[in-house]
């Protein structure tokens, strides 16, 4: 079930400060403040999604496009092309899927062979 109070919803309404890597109309990037790597950017969804599988299954294909195409300029942008980076969602408890709402990580700028998440 979506919680339309939860950490991500509430910082797209500004309730909570970040700094922003990115905003569009339906995506919203910014910083990890407890990063595990050089660069570690969480990027929600605007809309209410609750993790990957959700977000496929309801959304248009255009939106899919679009959120993806959006995540590769950032990760151009952020100068990882060359070097790599890791694209991460999480889904369901065992995982560790925190909050209840789709929110990629990209994390890069370092080896990241000891992590698994």
């Amino acid at each position: 079930m979506y919680n339309k109070n939860n950490i991500f919803t509430r910082i797209i309404r500004r309730q909570l400060s970040i700094t922003k890597v990115y905003e569009g109309n339906s995506i919203l990037a910014f910083l990890d403040i407890h990063p595990v790597g050089l660069t570690h950017i969480f990027i929600p969804l605007k809309g209410k999604y609750i993790d990957f599988t959700d977000f496929i299954k309801k959304a248009s294909g255009d939106d899919i496009q679009n959120y993806f195409n959006k995540i590769i300029d950032i990760i151009r942008e952020l100068g990882l092309k060359e070097n790599g980076y890791r694209l991460k969602p999480n889904k369901g408890r065992l995982p560790e899927q925190s909050v209840s709402h789709f929110y990629p990580h990209i994390i890069g700028g370092r080896k990241l062979t000891e992590l698994i998440g």
